[in-house]
């Protein structure tokens, strides 16, 4: 990215504003371009572009932006809305951890998904199969979030204070060998455990859930 902005630098008429769209990499990225006297900036989609997508795939979708002067600021800001997205600030300090929340939110439930189709599989069923299944429950999923946030979306075992299906669970992965698969449900877990307990479940379940978690 140094090298690309140095280039662009030096070939771009005067006047010409360099932005770049990466979620992970902040504006010093464009250190070499700023220093040769160019405003730099950054504008990054908080969406997944796995192939191309038509400009409504940006409605009502974030929009990390950031720039090294206030009218580009002004201008990001401006397109973001535009495209129907939300812009918001994100500076250099904060660019590391705001790509990880977009990894953890994305990339990372692609392997989520990837782990459940595997127990399926698991039952002989194809990964078709398993996808099938798991995406309206997914898109469910997502609805509830919308509708209710996170502590009014959370149901299932966790959220009823019920350590004994955990048990179940956890006893039934690591019987057929899927070791793995348990290892990222106790994390997930005890993660869920925490929005439960704000949800309203009663401490002395709790307690007992993440024994059946971490035992």
């Amino acid at each position: 990215m140094p090298a690309v902005g140095a280039a662009l630098a030096r070939s771009l008429p005067p006047g010409a504003r360099i932005v770049h769209v990466s979620g992970s990499l902040p504006l010093a990225a464009l250190a070499e371009a700023r220093e040769a006297g160019r405003v730099v900036g950054s504008f990054h989609p908080f969406q997944s572009f796995p192939f191309e997508r038509p400009p409504a795939a940006f409605e009502g979708s974030l929009i990390g932006i950031d720039a090294s002067d206030e009218a580009l600021a002004d201008r990001l800001f401006q397109l973001a809305r535009d495209l129907g997205g939300v812009p918001r600030r994100v500076p250099d300090e904060q660019r590391a951890l705001y790509h990880v929340a977009a990894v953890l939110g994305s990339n990372l439930l692609i392997g989520l998904l990837g782990r459940s189709a595997g127990i399926l599989q698991s039952l002989g069923w194809t990964r078709e199969e398993a996808l099938a299944a798991l995406l309206p429950l997914v898109s469910g999923v997502v609805k509830n979030l919308a509708a209710e946030g996170l502590t009014g979306a959370l149901i299932g075992p966790i959220r009823r204070g019920d350590p004994a299906t955990v048990r179940r669970h956890l006893e039934e992965l690591e019987k057929h060998g899927l070791e793995e698969a348990a290892r990222v449900y106790r994390i997930l877990g005890m993660a869920t455990l925490e929005l439960a307990l704000e949800a309203g479940l009663e401490p002395a379940k709790g307690d007992e859930i993440k024994v059946a978690l971490t035992g």
